[in-house]
């Protein structure tokens, strides 16, 4: 992988939020197929937004613990690019996946303290790349997306073998920190660069992204 910073914007939810986000130089768009998300985009609209983006801007599926038959619909109906496993998916799961549709997979795994780097390791030979994410509260209804972000300083040097991105209470004003304790190279934001739950702000977007690259 290059110098370069890679963005993915994730729950869009409006043609004008993929155009904000491909303007603004964002190499992923992340489309949330988990009802239960103010981000939430049903077939129908993702199916719009995904044949809307521009060539050249990955089109990511995020899913949480989606059976078979979940997936069968929404993939055969969505143009993707890459799925985002973002629940309590195994190993074992991962490999299904991937091996069923033929698509690149990304894990999401949250983080809270040291001992939970450990699942990362059991992911790295199946995922194609892992979605290093701050663990939810106990009580949270979303698996992500809550604004919260995790101690940077326990994977502050750390590499893996696969390509990850950092998400978890990311925001313009923390991107450029973030980056410079942890040494990532992709970054995911949702809440960070949104006027209201599920609605994305163009400015914060912007403001994210020059942020770190300046």
């Amino acid at each position: 992988m290059t110098n370069e910073i890679r963005f993915k914007i994730c729950g869009l939810t409006s043609e004008q939020a993929v155009f904000d986000v491909a303007n603004a130089g964002a190499h992923y768009i992340g489309l949330n197929f988990f009802p239960k998300s103010p981000r939430y985009a049903a077939p129908d609209l993702a199916r719009d937004l995904s044949l809307a983006t521009p060539i050249g801007v990955a089109k990511v599926g995020l899913f949480v613990d989606a059976d078979d038959t979940t997936l069968d619909h929404i993939i055969d109906h969505v143009p993707l690019d890459m799925i985002q496993l973002h629940g309590s998916e195994t190993p074992h799961r991962v490999r299904e996946v991937k091996n069923r549709y033929g698509l690149p997979v990304i894990k999401a795994l949250g983080i809270s303290a040291a001992d939970d780097l450990a699942k990362i390791e059991l992911f790295n030979a199946v995922a194609d790349q892992i979605l290093v994410d701050a663990k939810p509260p106990k009580d949270a209804v979303l698996p992500g997306g809550n604004g919260l972000s995790f101690d940077w300083t326990l994977i502050a040097g750390r590499r893996w073998p696969i390509p990850w991105l950092l998400a978890g209470g990311l925001t313009p004003e923390n991107a450029a920190l973030a980056v410079e304790m942890t040494g990532a190279r992709q970054l995911d934001v949702s809440s960070g660069v949104e006027s209201a739950p599920g609605i994305k702000d163009v400015e914060k977007i912007r403001a994210f992204i020059a942020a770190v690259n300046g």
